[in-house]
C-alpha cells in the first residue's frame, strides 16, 4: 500500500511539474508576441505626419542595449544609435505622413527567444502592400535584433 501511495504522489508531482512548464512555455510565447504587437502599434503611431520624438522614443525602450536591425537591402547592418538617429531625421523631414494606416499581420511563428512575422503594410496610396517577413530575437525581456528579409 505504501508503494501505491508513493507511486501515486510520484505521478501527481509529475504531472504538476509537466502542466507547469507548460504554462510557462504558453507565457513565454504570450510575452514575445506582445513584444511584436507594440514594436508595429507603436511604429504605426511614429508613421502618422503628427508623431513626436517621444513616440520614435517609445519604440527603442522595447530594445537592448546592443540592439541591431539587419535589412540587407537598405544597407546592412545598423546598431541601436543610427536606427534612432534614422527615425528622427525621417520623422523631421516629413517622411512619416501618414499613408501608412495599418499593418497587418498575416503568420507569426514563435520559437526559442524568436519570433518570424509575415505581414503587410496597408497605405492610403496602394492599399494592401507586398507580403514582408522580419525575424526578432529577444534577450532579458527585450527585442535584441531584428532580421529584414525583404
Amino acid at each position: 500500500m505504501k508503494k501505491i501511495i508513493k507511486t501515486l504522489c510520484l505521478l501527481l508531482i509529475t504531472l504538476g511539474s509537466i502542466h507547469s512548464v507548460k504554462a510557462q512555455s504558453i507565457a513565454h510565447k504570450d510575452s514575445l508576441n506582445i513584444l511584436v504587437k507594440t514594436y508595429y502599434d507603436l511604429n504605426l503611431k511614429v508613421f502618422q505626419s503628427d508623431s513626436t520624438p517621444l513616440d520614435v522614443e517609445n519604440i527603442f525602450n522595447l530594445f537592448t542595449k546592443d540592439f541591431t536591425y539587419i535589412h540587407p537591402k537598405y544597407g546592412g547592418l545598423y546598431i541601436r544609435e543610427v536606427l534612432y538617429k534614422g527615425y528622427l531625421r525621417n520623422q523631421k523631414n516629413g517622411r512619416y505622413d501618414g499613408d501608412i494606416t495599418k499593418i497587418k499581420i498575416i503568420n507569426r511563428i514563435v520559437g526559442l527567444n524568436s519570433v518570424v512575422v509575415s505581414r503587410r503594410y496597408i497605405t492610403k496610396k496602394e492599399g494592401e502592400g507586398e507580403l514582408k517577413m522580419t525575424l526578432f530575437e529577444f534577450k532579458e525581456g527585450k527585442i535584441s535584433k531584428i532580421f529584414e528579409y525583404w
